[in-house]
């Protein structure tokens, strides 16, 4: 039987109180973000020195979403990353103070520091080059640490099971039949020839690969950063862990510069990748731009794949559509530049 809350409601001013070792005598909360994974809330408190506010994440209200969380893991994996990975990296994420999940991993709770006042990241208006360095910096601040790291790579809480791939590889295809039928008359027919394209390859792109580099956080894209965070005194946080894995570098990088921020994202390719680079370095990890082409024109696709399941097996909603298919779009046009689909054909 779980021992701690999964809806705001359930967070009570004594529960604070103990967390804290201080009195809290009172909370409310507000709904907050856009997510449809999870569903988030600020908490306002009163009492002796504790924070005024306070943010927490649980279990999506949506039947269907929270489904999909409990099949993949997301919430547990989320939940760990907190407790396990990010004291490791150094990457700005929020500090947390409750980090509880059931064994079925159905259920979960999330309380942690409030950002605010803060910009949230909009994947729709999409963002500045200013946030978009600053993203790409924290990029560098999860993979660098982590790289080559047995005790994060190897840990057990992040190991996918051994036949997620041919899982996800023959869902693929049925998640798309539906992304088609729902997005066919709203997306470009060689965007859509993409998904198509990918679909038929689904089996050796989801197979996992022998080689894990480091941590990666799986949906890295504007909705799922802060920025200006604290009032403007740190420019981004990353939230939003329940994707976290091990796996390549550039599926982060080439989903970001894609899906994350479609047409800016090709505009400055280039420079962007270059202060990825350099960032690693500076961290102790030397890559070229020939170590990594391959890896980042595949890495691009994981842009395409995200929208499709997300569109597929998550709440539909109006935003929803509209985010998804600003993923694709971006995800898609970075993918005709640099002939991904050719790139998983050579590596199958």
């Amino acid at each position: 039987m779980r021992d701690f809350p999964v809806h705001p409601d359930e967070v009570t001013a004594q529960l604070l109180s103990e967390i804290f070792g201080r009195p809290v005598t009172s909370v409310s909360w507000e709904p907050i973000g856009t997510g449809q994974v999870g569903d988030s809330a600020r908490f306002h408190l009163e009492g002796g020195d504790v924070p005024a506010t306070l943010a927490g994440k649980f279990p999506a209200a949506d039947a269907t979403s929270r489904g999909t969380a409990a099949m993949f893991g997301l919430y547990r994996k989320e939940v760990e990353f907190y407790r396990q990975a990010a004291p490791l990296l150094d990457v700005r994420v929020p500090k947390t103070h409750l980090a509880e999940v059931s064994e079925d991993g159905a259920e979960f709770t999330l309380l942690f520091e409030d950002m605010g006042p803060a910009r949230q990241g909009d994947q729709i208006s999409g963002c500045g080059i200013e946030d978009a360095r600053a993203a790409m910096r924290q990029a560098a601040a999860i993979h660098a640490p982590s790289w080559g790291r047995a005790d994060i790579i190897e840990a057990d809480w992040i190991q996918p099971p051994e036949d997620l791939g041919d899982k996800v590889g023959a869902m693929y295809p049925q998640a798309q039949a539906i992304f088609r039928d729902r997005y066919a008359d709203s997306l470009e027919g060689e965007y859509m020839q993409i998904c198509e394209d990918l679909a038929g390859l689904s089996a050796s792109y989801f197979r996992r690969e022998p080689e894990m580099q480091c941590l990666v956080h799986g949906d890295f894209r504007l909705d799922n950063m802060l920025f200006d965070i604290c009032g403007g005194k740190e420019p981004v946080a990353i939230l939003d862990w329940q994707t976290v894995t091990v796996g390549k570098a550039m599926i982060d990088v080439g989903y970001f510069l894609g899906c994350g921020i479609g047409k800016l994202g090709l505009n400055h390719e280039g420079e962007l990748l270059d202060l990825y680079l350099g960032e690693m370095a500076n961290r102790g990890v030397e890559l070229t731009r020939a170590d990594i082409a391959q890896d980042y024109r595949r890495g691009i696709l994981h842009g395409v794949s995200t929208a499709v399941f997300s569109a597929a097996f998550v709440e539909r909603t109006e935003r929803g559509d509209d985010n998804f298919l600003s993923m694709a779009r971006g995800a898609c046009a970075l993918a005709l530049k640099h002939d991904s689909i050719g790139a998983l054909k050579e590596a199958a």
